[in-house]
């Protein structure tokens, strides 16, 4: 052999006789543990089954598995009316995006509504424009075939009558005309 085996030999042997020695410490101690107990339970009744006890434990565990039975069926209860609320809540969520939809929709028709009712109104008034220049130009033509007629029967009387009529002014005053050359 040589040193490092030796060596590695000799710590084995060292690391063994310590964990033997932790070993026995245990098993020591595991001892006086299992007396003390042994000792606490022989001394003690309540460790050992009692007849009155365990009635009452079974008393008190059918109660609780009726307990439990309640909580259990209210748990169904409540999960049956969460089940419907979820239903319920999503048939809303649907309605509302529903109704988003919609209104989103009407929005958009309203902000169109200003040019749908100036094209309509345009459209309409196409005819009426239309109308009103006819009409005008019936009245241009018209003006000016009353201003003919009428200077051509202006000058039919002025043929007709070469004399004018004029109003005459008899002298009441006798005497010199005054005058208002001193004011």
């Amino acid at each position: 052999m040589n040193i490092t085996e030796n060596t590695n030999v000799n710590s084995l042997r060292g690391e063994v006789s310590r964990l033997s020695d932790e070993l026995k410490v245990r098993d020591q101690l595991v001892q006086q543990l299992s007396q003390e107990l042994f000792r606490l339970v022989k001394g003690n009744n309540q460790f050992m089954p009692q007849p009155d006890v365990s009635e009452r434990h079974k008393a008190e565990m059918r109660m609780l598995r009726e307990q439990l039975q309640e909580v259990e069926q209210q748990v169904t209860f409540y999960q049956q009316q969460i089940a419907s609320r979820d239903r319920e809540i999503y048939q809303l969520r649907q309605s509302a995006q529903e109704t988003g939809d919609r209104t989103r929709m009407l929005e958009q028709a309203l902000q169109e509504m200003p040019q749908i009712y100036r094209r309509k109104f345009e459209e309409r008034m196409i005819p009426v424009k239309e109308k009103i220049e006819r009409l005008q130009r019936e009245n241009r033509q018209l003006h000016v075939e009353l201003q003919s007629v009428s200077y051509r029967l202006a000058v039919k009387t002025r043929r007709n009558t070469s004399r004018v009529d004029l109003p005459s002014f008899a002298r009441r005053l006798s005497g010199p005309i005054p005058s208002f050359g001193s004011l």
